[in-house]
């Protein structure tokens, strides 16, 4: 069947718009204003339709969607209908719905949405279809849709017009059924586990949870500067303080932050935290979601993503980041106990330290990995016990204090959870805070703030706890095989045209 659509250029050409608006100005003259109609009874879908062709064959239907393909023929005519599942042929013939209806449709265009009453049968080339009997005019298309062939290629235009983009490419839409497919299955786990979904402020005083840069806004009403959120992980564990022993959040998570394919201002996470457990509980959690995932949505432990095979069946790599750092990189920082001795041996394998961190044998082992580790870690890979300057929530090890109880996962180079045994010394995290808040004033300005009020709901005595943070959009473009988080956000962040 071929197209009723001219070159993209014409299409958006001034007079192609006067064309469809003199067509509208037309039908409500004649008292047939499609925007005025409010409803459509559909009781039949494409896909449903084509699937189960036996038991729909000869039967009534009402179909729905958009014009998509027209090929007018005399007194018949082929068009395609493109509704919420997939694409149907209609066959129109004037004898059936009418002469002055079928005047009125050979007018209709490309996008167009109507409604279509008819029967299903199957053409003499075998395709299904539907006999339309009836058709009614839904919206009328104002703006031309990008022309079949070269179709909208254009990313950054895909990102801008994603309602278009949805159009005009349909296998689009499959990232954001997994997307679904993945949180759902995300919240039966955690649910079946007994845990609690809540919901914690996403404006709030201090800026807090993680080393981040906040957006400010002002209340106009109590006249001060509020940060939306760059976690939720402080007000989940004031719940586990209050008895809330299971809890979790899915939210939306705003970082003042650069863009890059892994990383959109405002992303989203789930956060969970769960009394009298600890990091490799989280651990345990975090491949349960994500190989279940898999299992669940592509009935499949392996998976393509960023050029690599990836396979997720259970039994992940747990690995301490002073025996990665030992493997990948050479330096034995277990046998390491000087902080000028641990530096040096960083640098002479060219790792350099940030110019507001310590030059402290933690600062320096974390230095290590994250400049020569992280890179190679292709295949899920736990990466545990972390240097406490950079884990200022995180319980210290009994076996080194240098050390916390943290993992990240990471899997083709991208880190997908962080987790912690959750520090609930209360004058141990007042002095991490108090450290924090130096490297602030150092020039940092992505460090921990001060919250005093979490500390005061420490002090009333939180329980041992395990807690983790997963990045939803990562967990997807695992799922998807996306390359970019545009590719699993519907309208990720854009700079304005001018």
């Amino acid at each position: 069947m071929t197209e009723n659509n001219t070159p993209a250029n014409e299409l958006n050409s001034t007079s192609e718009l006067a064309v469809r608006r003199e067509k509208l100005a037309a039908l409500c003259e004649a008292g047939r204003n499609p925007f005025e109609l409010t409803r459509f009874d559909r009781d039949a879908f494409s896909e449903a339709i084509k699937a189960d062709f036996d038991a729909y064959e000869g039967k009534d239907v009402k179909i729905a969607g958009r014009i998509t393909g027209k090929r007018v023929m005399g007194k018949a005519s082929f068009m395609h209908l493109t509704d919420r599942d997939g694409k149907i042929q209609v066959y129109v013939k004037r004898d059936d719905i009418g002469v002055d209806e079928y005047a009125d449709f050979k007018k209709y265009d490309i996008g167009d949405i109507v409604g279509i009453t008819g029967f299903v049968f199957r053409t003499q080339t075998g395709e299904i279809s539907v006999h339309a009997k009836e058709m009614v005019l839904l919206s009328k298309s104002l703006l031309p849709l990008p022309e079949k062939f070269h179709g909208l290629k254009d990313p950054e235009l895909r990102y801008r017009q994603r309602y278009v983009d949805l159009i005009v490419n349909p296998e689009v839409k499959r990232n954001f059924v997994i997307r679904s497919q993945f949180i759902k299955f995300l919240r039966n786990y955690l649910d079946n586990m007994n845990y609690i979904e809540v919901e914690t402020p996403v404006l709030n005083t201090i800026a807090g949870g993680a080393a981040a840069r906040p957006f400010i806004t002002h209340h106009n009403t109590l006249d001060i500067d509020m940060y939306m959120r760059i976690a939720t992980e402080l007000p989940l564990k004031r719940l586990i303080v209050g008895g809330m022993d299971r809890v979790y959040e899915v939210g939306r998570i705003f970082r003042n932050e650069g863009m890059d394919p892994k990383h959109n201002p405002e992303f989203t996470t789930v956060e969970l935290y769960q009394a009298y457990a600890d990091f490799h509980d989280m651990m345990d959690i975090a491949e349960g979601v994500l190989s279940g995932a898999a299992k669940a949505i592509h009935d499949s432990y392996t998976l393509e993503w960023l050029g690599e095979t990836v396979d997720l069946t259970p039994g992940w790599r747990r690995l301490t980041m002073i025996d990665a750092v030992k493997e990948y990189v050479g330096i034995d920082f277990g046998a390491i106990t000087d902080d000028a001795e641990a530096v040096a041996a960083a640098k002479a394998k060219g790792v350099e330290l940030a110019e507001a961190a310590e030059k402290t044998w933690g600062n320096a082992l974390y230095a290590c990995f994250d400049q020569k580790v992280e890179e190679q870690l292709v295949q899920p890979t736990f990466i545990t016990m972390y240097p406490v300057e950079v884990s200022p929530l995180t319980k210290r090890s009994p076996k080194d204090p240098r050390l916390t109880e943290r993992f990240e996962l990471f899997i083709c180079r991208s880190e997908m959870a962080n987790a912690y045994s959750e520090l609930n010394d209360p004058l141990d995290q007042r002095e991490r805070f108090v450290k924090q808040a130096e490297q602030r004033a150092r020039g940092d300005d992505e460090t921990e703030m001060l919250d005093e009020d979490f500390l005061t709901a420490l002090e009333y005595g939180m329980p041992p706890t395990g807690g983790m943070g997963m990045g939803i959009d990562r967990c997807v473009m695992l799922l998807t095989g996306a390359d970019s988080i545009r590719d699993v956000l519907l309208f990720p962040t854009m700079k304005p045209l001018d």
